[in-house]
């Protein structure tokens, strides 16, 4: 199961993920976050991942996906919060922080962006 919590502050979306993104959720995130970013051109996001529990190829590549649509609409997408070990392992085994950077909290991702 996954919980999508998200919230749009000063220009940047924030999204909170709960849960497992895997092969049998990514369908919610398209269809709650990535049809949203689609579909309103929004640039700038941050993905929470600090309750996330569990990760696939899957869910990666969605991931790489959503920060390919904010690059189009010339913003950027970052992670913050990757606290689990095996996410985090996970994750960088598939060079995704080449792409997306990895900040310790909302607050740094927005300073960030900003």
């Amino acid at each position: 199961m996954l919980d999508i919590n998200f919230e749009f502050r000063r220009g940047v979306l924030f999204i909170r993920l709960r849960g497992i993104l895997t092969k049998n959720t990514v369908k919610e995130l398209d269809s709650e976050v990535t049809t949203l970013i689609r579909d309103n051109g929004i640039r700038n996001v941050v993905f929470n991942v600090s309750e996330l529990s569990k990760i696939d190829l899957k869910g990666i590549s969605r991931l790489f996906y959503n920060y390919e649509l904010c690059k189009k609409n010339r913003g950027v997408s970052l992670l913050c919060c990757v606290n689990n070990d095996d996410i985090h392992e996970r994750i960088k085994k598939t060079r995704l922080f080449n792409y997306m950077v990895d900040l310790s909290d909302e607050l740094c991702a927005f300073n960030f962006i900003k």
